[in-house]
């Protein structure tokens, strides 16, 4: 058995997971988010913001003393799409090499893609191939298309929820023709991309985007892993919920019961981008599965 510590920091937030793996079985011990919106003005400045830099820091800190209290033998920060874009990710390496004593790893959208599969097909119940698994991050969207748990054709999309907030989204809520750049972006980048998905038959959905649709498509009253994890979504109830996300304001998004303040801002802009997948896939697919398990157990299962 080995204990391990992943974390993966992304554009809105930053995760811990520690576990102890042994072969094919992991025991979750800790999970942790927080939002840090890490990427904040990358797309504009191209340059990770001050303040932004030091609410990641502070949280990889408090990781750091959770990581030594439960004795983590290994230790793996990813990191994806705002430290990609940004020309000062080197104070960004050199922080966390301070804080955590390790060397964060800026990983290419095929490397995110990868790892986001393993993470979400090791576990997946029997399901129809081919198979794609969808991470809609705040930077960008990792698209992995495969069969019995191996990856045929993986794709990173420069579309995600933070990303197409900031770039189109400016009124609250946001207008029509802010809605329709956002949805022209989402498919021009999906028909740009090269991936295949004609012949899909299964559509799993990770990350937080994903997720928080799920817990409000389901009407839980506050979010709710166990019942979110391996989900069964009609594409048509998830595009309905999409739809009244992107028409609210967000005053009355931070008034959802499911729906963590942080991503209140920004969960308009993943909407729209769940919701173009949702178009550009078969019909014939039908029904969203939602994976709590993403690219932070890809890393786990790789420490080991």
């Amino acid at each position: 058995m080995t204990r391990v510590a992943a974390i993966d920091c992304g554009t809105n937030s930053i995760r811990l997971l520690v576990a102890d793996v042994r072969g094919d079985h992991k025991d979750d011990l800790v999970r942790d988010m927080r939002i840090v919106r890490l990427g904040q003005g990358v797309d504009r400045t191209g340059r990770l913001d001050p303040e932004a830099l030091r609410r990641t820091l502070d949280a990889c800190a408090e990781y750091a003393g959770t990581i030594a209290d439960l004795g983590a033998e290994r230790v793996r920060l990813c990191a994806t799409s705002a430290t990609r874009d940004a020309s000062n990710a080197a104070d960004f390496a050199a922080g966390v090499r301070d804080v955590l004593g390790v060397e964060p790893e800026v990983l290419s959208g095929d490397e995110e893609a990868a790892l986001t599969y393993l993470g979400a097909s090791r576990d997946l119940p029997g399901v129809e191939g081919p198979v794609l698994v969808a991470d809609l991050g705040g930077g960008s969207t990792e698209l992995v298309v495969g069969t019995d748990g191996t990856a045929d054709q993986a794709v990173s999309l420069d579309v995600g929820s933070v990303r197409l907030t900031e770039r189109h989204l400016a009124d609250d809520p946001p207008t029509p023709a802010q809605v329709e750049a956002c949805r022209v972006d989402v498919r021009d980048a999906l028909l740009a991309s090269g991936i295949d998905l004609s012949s899909v038959r299964t559509v799993v959905g990770v990350a937080g985007t994903v997720t928080t649709v799920a817990a409000g498509v389901l009407g839980l009253e506050g979010y709710d892993r166990d019942r979110i994890h391996h989900a069964s979504l009609a594409f048509d109830d998830v595009r309905a919920l999409c739809d009244d996300l992107v028409a609210s304001s967000v005053a009355r998004r931070r008034e959802l019961p499911w729906l963590h303040p942080g991503r209140a801002d920004v969960i308009g802009g993943g909407a729209l981008v769940l919701r173009g997948l949702l178009d550009a896939v078969p019909a014939s697919s039908g029904r969203l599965l939602v994976s709590e398990s993403d690219i932070l157990d890809g890393i786990a299962w790789t420490c080991a």
